[in-house]
């Protein structure tokens, strides 16, 4: 494995990362022959705190506590769970000012139109995978989405 390692081409890796930060990609992968090289950057930069000392003071009432616990995120059924296809922005009308494809305890059909993401100036609808009832809108209007994010529930 030293000898694979000593091979890698330090220059292909640097202009790997010159292109994602051209061209504001977050991961690239090469694979030629038997080597395959991914270079990635993290969205933001990650900060690590250190450890504090334990509080000299009384731990609050039960109570108190669980006001200052974080909400929990809803569990979801992943079959009723409808996701972006792409990466792009979402928009829940089919124009500016006209009336959303959906709402929430909308019944719709299998095939109809939910939301248009549009990714490189192309309009792309998206239909529901199954007829049901919308019980949650995820996202709103104009937000960016990320492929595989969570947008619609239909039950």
């Amino acid at each position: 494995m030293a000898e694979k390692k000593n091979g890698i081409d330090q220059a292909l890796i640097r202009d790997l990362a010159n292109i994602l930060n051209d061209t504001d990609l977050t991961e690239i992968e090469v694979e030629q022959d038997d080597m395959r090289i991914r270079v990635s950057r993290a969205g933001t930069p990650q900060y690590v705190q250190a450890p504090m000392m334990a509080p000299t003071y009384a731990a609050p009432a039960p109570a108190a506590a669980a006001t200052m616990a974080a909400p929990a995120a809803p569990v979801r059924n992943p079959a009723n769970t409808v996701s972006a296809p792409m990466v792009g922005t979402v928009y829940m009308a089919p124009a500016p000012g006209a009336r959303a494809f959906i709402e929430v305890g909308a019944t719709v059909k299998e095939g109809q139109t939910l939301l248009i993401i549009e990714a490189m100036k192309t309009m792309n609808q998206i239909p529901s995978p199954k007829s049901g009832k919308v019980t949650e809108i995820l996202v709103e209007d104009g937000s960016p989405v990320e492929y595989g994010q969570a947008l619609v529930v239909v039950e």
